[in-house]
């Protein structure tokens, strides 16, 4: 990228997704969003053309040699976006499941203070609260849903309704956060990631998004997938509950500011 930073970075993971990222870039492209934001694209180890792609299309890339995994993907993007001093990060997926529609609507709930002059530092885009649009999910997943926001109504006092969104917005302050060692899951970062940040203090909203359902590749929670993330998630949320609340481990992050 060069000349001037935009104030927003769009990040996306993306892992053999010829087939959908181009028409994604496609919406990213277009005027009201390229106009505020700069698009960094984490390219797994991809075997196709996912990388050539983008890098065709002008935007920066991340090529890793190793498949390290979504968590590790999204977190080196999060050191790119502090180094270069961005504003806000917004964190989307190449598979065409997140419209870019959403981008505008979730940089302005970051940029909107609530009555008590706050600003959000997560902005968590949601498939299941009112204004969304329908999304069907397998049984499986709906136990998963409903054991995470329990445990999360349990832990924090807060109602997140769709715990495991990867389509997110982050302020400055949260990003850097996540940016340091040890402070971000390398694997799967959802609901323990939402736990996380609420026990410290962080400000989560939860708005209605659109998406879309997969309709190329794999899914990474295909298969008997979701019912081992589903208990790995669970027993990760329990260890952030004793780090923080038993070890209170970073509780000092509390006392920070908040940075819009």
């Amino acid at each position: 990228m060069g000349g001037q930073n935009k104030e927003l970075l769009v990040i996306i993971p993306a892992y053999n997704e010829e087939k959908t990222i181009g028409a994604l870039l496609d919406r990213l492209e277009q005027p009201e969003i390229s106009e505020k934001a700069d698009i960094l694209v984490m390219n797994d180890a991809s075997k196709d053309n996912t990388g050539k792609i983008v890098l065709e299309r002008g935007h920066a890339v991340v090529n890793h040699v190793y498949n390290l995994g979504y968590g590790s993907g999204l977190q080196v993007g999060y050191k790119y976006a502090a180094e270069r001093k961005y504003r806000y990060v917004i964190q989307m997926d190449a598979d065409g499941q997140h419209d870019a529609c959403n981008v505008e609507t979730i940089l302005r709930c970051l940029k909107t203070a609530d009555e008590n002059g706050k600003y959000p530092d997560i902005v968590l885009g949601s498939r299941f609260v009112e204004g969304s649009v329908g999304y069907p999910v397998s049984l499986v997943k709906k136990i998963a849903y409903k054991l995470f926001r329990a445990l999360i109504k349990i832990g924090t006092g807060k109602k997140i309704m769709d715990p495991t969104t990867g389509l997110q917005g982050l302020s400055r302050r949260a990003f850097t956060y996540y940016a340091r060692y040890n402070h971000f899951d390398d694997k799967y970062p959802d609901a323990n990631m939402i736990t996380q940040m609420l026990l410290l203090g962080f400000k989560v909203e939860e708005i209605p998004a659109l998406m879309h359902v997969r309709t190329e590749g794999i899914s990474m929670h295909s298969g008997l997938k979701p019912v081992i993330y589903m208990f790995r998630m669970m027993f990760s949320i329990i260890a952030v509950w004793l780090r923080i609340r038993l070890f209170h481990v970073d509780t000092e992050v509390r006392n920070e500011g908040n940075a819009s």
